[in-house]
């Protein structure tokens, strides 16, 4: 390959990832404002918003984009009415999927997604919360402390699970619970990665085959490349093997 080649190479991928880290960041300032508007301007006060802030600094969130969306979301003229909205729905191999969204046009964001289920040979708008559950989501960095004593740690604070992986430890509780928990363990831990509410299969869907293991990924992807969308969850059960060759 030519000198020119790669460096066109690594600036197209490079123009990926800036447009990826751009969509991210445009998702964390509308939750920002959204928080803002719904209970105000100081995270002490506005658990929604100390979450919203938390995760936006764990994605390198430049602090001056943070303070924009919280002061976009105080302004009185500020006319965007953002509401929350879930969508169900099933993908390729039948994998159930929930996908939210903060959207201040329905009649845009439904036949959007509407679409892109459509195109990928899904089914939009079937019930499919029967196969998740609703939790809280904390994880700190594995160096933070040791299994045992995020475990015990975990359970004192009023966690349901704590799970260590060779990375992170990841803790699950209930949602009306996730804020009593983080603050206890960030007490003892310091800031997690990531506080979030979850929802998490308990019902799941093998996905035995590569070709619809890379529909199934390419769908999610098309998902979240909608500015409307903030999460998407799936009860998509990948072999390692299978995920390895994605």
């Amino acid at each position: 390959m030519s000198g020119h080649s790669q460096f066109k190479n690594i600036m197209n991928r490079k123009g990926a990832q800036d447009k990826a880290r751009a969509r991210i960041f445009s998702k964390l300032a509308r939750e920002i404002t959204v928080a803002v508007k719904t209970g105000g301007t100081d995270p002490n006060g506005n658990p929604r918003l100390r979450l919203a802030i938390q995760n936006a600094r764990s994605e390198n969130m430049p602090k001056d984009n943070i303070e924009r969306a919280i002061a976009k979301g105080s302004q009185s003229a500020d006319t965007s009415n953002y509401e929350e909205v879930r969508y169900e729905g099933y993908g390729p191999g039948h994998v159930a999927v929930i996908v939210e969204a903060l959207t201040d046009n329905r009649a845009r964001t439904a036949p959007n997604l509407r679409s892109l289920f459509t195109k990928r040979g899904g089914s939009f708008g079937d019930t499919v919360l029967f196969n998740f559950e609703h939790v809280g989501y904390i994880e700190f960095p594995v160096g933070v402390a040791s299994a045992d004593a995020m475990f015990e740690a975990g359970l004192e604070a009023g966690a349901d699970d704590v799970q260590t992986t060779e990375t992170t430890h990841e803790i699950t509780c209930k949602p009306e619970d996730l804020g009593a928990v983080r603050e206890a363990l960030e007490k003892k831990f310091g800031t997690p990665n990531a506080a979030r509410m979850d929802w998490r299969a308990t019902v799941e869907t093998p996905v035995a085959d590569l070709e619809t293991a890379q529909k199934l990924m390419s769908f999610v992807e098309e998902l979240n490349e909608d500015d409307d969308v903030q999460r998407v969850f799936t009860n998509a059960d990948i072999p390692d093997d299978i995920l390895s060759q994605l």
